[in-house]
């Protein structure tokens, strides 16, 4: 049976444009993949129609009349709009007729609704974002929480650790990823109180634990997974994605400004388009909404339908390699070993 992935089609910047000829791109590469699109269902089927030619049997559509607005509070988007594309769209997740929902609305609508809807994983205090971040090793390293909790106690390190584990393992095949802790230095007596407890249950937990790293780690690719708190995270994910754009803008400046830098940049043109290519925040759209108990996948809000399409390829990786089950199966064990009990045979 193949993966089914419900679309919030309304949220993010740009909305059906995007939404929907991401997902029919998506489709021609995934035979196994069906859709289920939530919105308005006029303007979807008005969206669908001018998309091109599509396999109808793999796309179902399930309206909601009401929207999610970027810069909605939280609060509001889940006591007053019931019927919206985004509440529909989890609410397929839980009720089965889905295995995973994308959206690229509003974060905190997303994350207060799906804590709402699916509840969080039996032993996970809070759910966290988590997202890959390109490294020098050609790969990526899996860093979480990026922004959904800014205030951390260590068992929610240990958490995020045993998540983001369980999240490389399902969608790169990797059965012990390594995992490291983000501090200001490699020495276990770096960091404050929070973080060295932090870093004495990782230590004491069957996970791959490789310490503590730093920032540079991050993109060097020393571990698979870092964890942090939300605060550290979303900084380092902003930063990230400036500085991708920046290099960017700075190689099409330099390279067209005079007949020289252009000949010079039609010799280089295949590294330049590599390069361009691995520090391309689109090709990393798609953070997991971990410890909830669905699949939830949030796009960058002004993500267009290139960005979209890796999100939705995201979400399918994780349904179809069983990610719940994998956070599920280990979580109890691996909190065992690090609370120095016994883990269950």
């Amino acid at each position: 049976m193949g993966v089914r992935i419900a679309i919030d089609c309304m949220g993010g910047d740009h909305g059906l444009p995007v939404t929907i000829p991401a997902a029919v791109s998506f489709l021609r590469k995934v035979p196994d993949a069906s859709l289920l699109l939530v919105g308005r269902e006029a303007e979807l089927r008005a969206a669908l129609s001018a998309a091109g030619p599509y396999d109808i049997g793999r796309i179902s559509i399930r309206a909601a009349s009401e929207v999610v607005a970027m810069d909605e509070p939280p609060a509001q988007a889940l006591r007053g709009k019931r019927d919206s594309s985004m509440r529909v769209a989890i609410e397929a997740v839980k009720a089965g007729d889905a295995q995973a929902c994308v959206s690229a609305g509003n974060t905190g609508a997303l994350m207060a609704i799906a804590r709402f809807v699916l509840r969080t994983l039996e032993g996970i205090d809070r759910p966290a974002i988590a997202a890959p971040m390109p490294n020098a090793k050609g790969g990526v390293t899996t860093m979480l929480d990026l922004g959904a909790n800014v205030d951390c106690d260590p068992e929610h390190y240990l958490q995020f650790a045993i998540m983001g584990a369980a999240l490389v393992t399902a969608l790169e095949g990797r059965e012990r990823p390594t995992v490291g802790l983000l501090n200001i230095g490699e020495e276990a007596i770096k960091g404050n109180d929070v973080v060295k407890q932090a870093a004495d249950l990782l230590r004491a937990s069957s996970l791959n634990f490789h310490g503590n790293v730093e920032g540079n780690d991050i993109y060097e690719g020393t571990t698979d997974v870092v964890v942090c708190d939300g605060f550290v995270g979303n900084v380092a994910l902003k930063t990230s994605e400036g500085l991708a754009r920046m290099l960017g803008g700075f190689i099409r400046e330099e390279f067209s400004r005079n007949l020289l830098t252009k000949l010079v940049a039609a010799i280089a043109m295949p590294v330049l388009r590599r390069l361009k290519d691995r520090v391309d925040h689109r090709r990393y759209n798609g953070a997991s909404l971990l410890g909830l108990r669905g699949v939830v996948i949030k796009s960058h809000g002004s993500a267009d339908a290139f960005a979209f399409e890796f999100a939705l390829r995201r979400a399918y990786d994780a349904a179809h390699n069983g990610l719940i089950a994998r956070i599920t199966q280990t979580l109890p064990q691996i909190k065992a070993t690090a609370h120095g009990e016994q883990a269950a045979s």
